[in-house]
């Protein structure tokens, strides 16, 4: 990739991990029809612990939920909103962090209700499997993690927590919002997240809806108001924004070590990375400059299927006389096949 002479370029690049696939290589299927919006949270059913947020982020700002519960009992995917932000047969909750540097950096894991801890693993390298490969992690696919029993048959378990992070012991009582440890880079993902388990008498449990059923909408749900609030349901979202003065790579992106666009810039370059994007969706990306010009834009094709996540970047090399002082600003936005704006982002930088 290089950017072009004094014109703009518009590159982007697509990325997909395990853990928004069904390991087959192919993209999962994305549902065609809208779903209702969730409804309010309600007592837990059976005795069931009421779960708050487990991690110590803020989805929207410094995580995003990648995948839910897959509720469908065949070979397709569906989560239970009766779309498609899960995988084949996975069995939780992925709270993902937008990069490697801050995970890096520590974040912690936070238990999801009071309990006893029953058992830990704490020994596995902070690796991604695309490094690793699958067979480094046969058997171990949680990484480093643990389970935590809340009683009548009722567990949650923690996995991809970083190496050595682990606060907690076999046997050791644990309070709703204590911290457990750190998200990391164990076990079968690409990507550091968290990835949260709730069983019941050894049987995976939908904590958006622990009844099953299709009713497309959470229901009884285990979380409670607080953690219901910050994983708003969101069938597309955005994981990054940014300006640097490069080209953008995708490992540079996931590793967080873009190096920023400053005064003296070779080049601004405006970028976004967008997750659970949908067939026929469209991506548009415009530049602007201080005085509201536009410097830059790109618009992709339309999504040809479902995409775990997708990068999108636009820019302009410094002009000879040097970059205007001012306000510069970013626009994305997502549009559906069906002409409806499903995402739009604005961010900016000073010059």
């Amino acid at each position: 990739m290089r950017l072009r002479h004094l014109a703009f370029l518009a590159l982007v690049v697509a990325g997909c991990s395990p853990a928004a696939s069904d390991g087959s290589g192919k993209d999962a299927p994305a549902a065609q029809a809208a779903a209702p919006a969730a409804a309010t949270a309600a007592p837990p059913p059976d005795g069931a612990p009421r779960l708050v947020f487990p991690v110590a982020c803020k989805v929207g700002e410094s995580c995003e939920v990648q995948n839910y519960v897959d509720r469908d009992p065949g070979p397709g995917v569906k989560d239970y909103m009766c779309l498609s932000r899960t995988y084949a047969d996975h069995g939780g909750v992925d709270i993902r962090l937008p990069d490697l540097a801050a995970q890096k950096r520590g974040v912690d894991v936070l238990a999801a209700a009071a309990g006893t801890v029953l058992r830990v693993r704490d020994d596995m390298p902070d690796v991604s499997v695309r490094q690793s490969g699958t067979g480094a992690v046969d058997g171990r696919d949680c990484g480093n993690g643990l389970v935590i029993d809340h009683g009548g048959g009722w567990e949650t378990q923690y996995c991809h927590m970083a190496q050595g992070s682990l606060r907690v012991q076999p046997g050791q009582t644990v309070a709703a919002g204590e911290p457990i440890g750190r998200i990391g880079l164990s076990g079968m993902t690409e990507y550091p997240h968290l990835h949260i388990t709730v069983r019941r008498a050894g049987t995976v449990v939908d904590p958006f809806a622990p009844a099953g059923g299709d009713t497309c909408r959470a229901q009884d749900a285990l979380w409670d108001p607080g953690a219901m609030a910050q994983m708003a349901y969101k069938r597309q979202t955005v994981l990054n924004t940014g300006f640097t003065s490069q080209a953008v790579q995708m490992e540079a992106l996931e590793a967080g070590a873009l190096p920023p666009a400053g005064g003296d810039a070779p080049a601004l370059v405006a970028y976004v990375r967008a997750i659970n994007l949908e067939p026929g969706d469209v991506q548009e990306l415009v530049l602007r400059g201080p005085a509201g010009a536009v410097l830059a834009a790109g618009k992709a094709e339309p999504m040809p299927r479902a995409r775990a996540q997708h990068m999108m970047f636009v820019g302009k090399k410094r002009p000879q006389e040097g970059w205007p002082q001012g306000r510069y600003q970013a626009t994305y936005r997502v549009v559906r096949g069906d002409g409806q704006e499903a995402v739009r982002k604005t961010f900016e930088i000073s010059l």
